[in-house]
């Protein structure tokens, strides 16, 4: 993201919201991907890479608190909301850039969920697979066996889309930003302006040379003062 781009996007919030829950900072955990996760350094520190990821991660953490998700279904959505695009290999459309990651997952969890501090049981992590494979689906252009995968738990994947959507604020055109009419779960008044938030205050400290996850956790404590 270049500096003109970021100055337009802090000048255009979203508007804000007649209430807003008290957060902790030190309470939202930080997911942040690995950079030899993704398919390539440039996709890594790109507009699909470790921040967009992070980011929708946090995101992910507080629709769940929202919808009052249990702790190891948080847990295998702020795994997927981390991971979704880590097998993308351009910004563009991309369609088999979940099912990628979905497949890059369930053979690398073992090494992953450590390393993100995340204890998502088998059962789970199926699940959390399914959601990655599908976030950048319409829900009818599921497959058959898609759908199926869905139905058995359809939350996750309803929440991680809720997720990506909100981090679109980090996009160069208004019209790409979220339209939560396309979404299938109630997104709380106050997460549009955070979600803005967070990517105005993590990108400014990028550009101030914080690195991914300082950067977002510097977001976070700014936002939640």
């Amino acid at each position: 993201m270049d500096a003109a781009t970021l100055d337009w996007i802090a000048g255009n919030p979203p508007p804000p919201a007649a209430d807003t829950p008290r957060l902790a900072a030190d309470d939202i955990p930080v997911l942040t991907p690995d950079p030899a996760w993704f398919t390539s350094p440039v996709q890594a520190e790109g507009l699909h890479g470790i921040s967009h990821g992070a980011r929708t991660s946090v995101l992910a953490f507080l629709l769940a608190r929202a919808h009052k998700l249990d702790g190891p279904h948080t847990a295998a959505l702020c795994t997927a909301a981390a991971l979704h695009d880590c097998r993308r290999h351009d910004d563009r459309a991309d369609p088999e850039h979940g099912r990628r990651a979905a497949d890059w997952f369930t053979e690398h969890a073992e090494h992953v969920l450590p390393a993100l501090g995340q204890d998502v049981p088998p059962a789970l992590r199926e699940e959390a697979a399914s959601a990655i494979a599908v976030h950048n689906l319409p829900y009818d252009a599921f497959t058959p066996a898609q759908h199926t995968a869905y139905q058995r738990a359809p939350h996750l994947t309803d929440l991680l889309k809720a997720a990506d959507c909100l981090d679109r604020y980090r996009l160069p055109l208004e019209r790409w930003w979220p339209n939560l009419i396309h979404l299938r779960v109630a997104v709380p008044d106050w997460l549009p302006p955070l979600a803005h938030g967070l990517v105005v205050h993590s990108e400014q400290a990028r550009f101030h040379g914080a690195g991914h996850r300082d950067a977002l956790t510097d977001a976070l404590t700014a936002l939640t003062r």
